[in-house]
């Protein structure tokens, strides 16, 4: 397991679907710019696509209380950017269809984190920056992309048993994978982002996740609020009191309102308990 082989495996991964590519050529110009009649027409003929789309936006962790039925309603009501983070998800989650339970947890688990990640980012962080929130939202939904790949590598490897134990036993997710791969899986999220010409900002942020080349980061400020979504929400802990209680404490440092972020993730749990 090493870096080499795993930049070897991104590079070499084929291109997303026709629809993303359309998408993302849409969004060139900046997601205010974007045609949104010719947005829908491109997620509406694919048929798989929106059907995920709509299946996820109604999930009652986003928290709208009536049943979104149409492309062109999810856009109007939650914005280009958003639209833009769950084409890519769904785009990302069928290209690298991987096997996560080297991180212990089961597929559809680890999307519910993935998702669970960019809820909690769009409720909380959208009363301290709307405009931010519907940016980082959805990047938070496809930051964890990077263990999809890195998982391929421990299933190839003879370390499997001892991959899942050392994460059971690490106090931190990204020291632990820095340790076996000399890479976090932000920074493969990067690279994935790279590969596919993906949001360039997004690509900047990731790597600056990367505990080990943050230094100096112009970026800070955002890269510490993706820091505390993925305090709270991650594979090893799914918004329990420990996680929610060590990322207020995020929240604090940052100088924000961390009752009401306490208020946000456990309010998402209990929606995410019923569902």
């Amino acid at each position: 397991m090493n870096f080499k082989a795993i930049v070897q495996r991104v590079e070499s991964l084929p291109p997303l679907s026709n629809a993303t590519v359309f998408v993302q050529q849409l969004y060139k110009e900046g997601a205010e710019n974007v045609d949104i009649i010719k947005l829908v027409r491109i997620i509406e003929s694919d048929a798989l696509l929106t059907l995920n789309i709509l299946k996820m936006i109604n999930a009652p962790i986003y928290g709208f209380s009536r049943k979104i039925a149409s492309v062109a309603q999810a856009v109007t009501l939650f914005g280009t950017e958003i639209i833009y983070g769950l084409v890519m998800n769904y785009s990302i989650m069928e290209a690298l269809k991987a096997n996560t339970s080297s991180y212990g947890v089961t597929s559809a688990e680890f999307n519910d984190v993935c998702h669970l990640q960019s809820a909690l980012m769009l409720q909380w962080y959208s009363k301290v920056d709307l405009r931010h929130s519907q940016f980082l939202a959805p990047l938070a939904l496809v930051m964890e992309a990077g263990k999809l790949i890195l998982v391929r590598e421990i299933e190839a490897s003879d370390y499997v048993k001892d991959f899942k134990n050392g994460l059971k036993e690490c106090s931190s997710i990204e020291v632990y994978e820095h340790s076996m791969f000399d890479t976090t899986s932000y920074y493969i999220t990067a690279l994935l982002f790279e590969h596919w010409n993906l949001e360039p900002l997004y690509v900047d942020m990731l790597k600056g996740l990367d505990f080990d080349n943050n230094e100096g980061f112009k970026m800070e400020y955002y890269i510490n609020t993706l820091h505390v979504v993925r305090t709270a929400v991650n594979v090893k802990e799914v918004l329990t009191d420990a996680s929610i209680e060590k990322a207020c404490l995020l929240v604090e440092d940052m100088d924000l309102d961390s009752d009401y972020f306490r208020h946000v993730a456990k309010r998402i749990r209990a929606a995410y308990e019923k569902f």
